[in-house]
């Protein structure tokens, strides 16, 4: 695991919030909203940001309602590393 992508992690609550609340399940984005205490107008950037690091992965990304996310690999190594 990387450290700066760690970093990146940690420089945002956000972030950190949303990893653990995907944990090892896979979850819409209102579900991770409503878990982590963040507004669902703010999950779709997160997500996005920790996609575009491979933090996270979107398993049906053909849908446009209805997207499930899971953490990728990297992403599960990554909060491990937090916790």
């Amino acid at each position: 695991m990387n450290d700066d992508v760690l970093r990146y992690v940690n420089k945002s609550s956000y972030r950190v919030k949303v990893l653990k609340s995907l944990g090892e399940d896979v979850k819409m984005p209102k579900e991770i909203a409503s878990d982590s205490g963040i507004l669902p107008n703010h999950i779709s950037n997160v997500l996005r940001q920790l996609k575009e690091k491979e933090i996270v992965e979107c398993i049906n990304p053909e849908v446009r309602k209805g997207r499930l996310y899971r953490l990728s690999d990297d992403g599960l190594n990554l909060l491990n590393s937090l916790e």
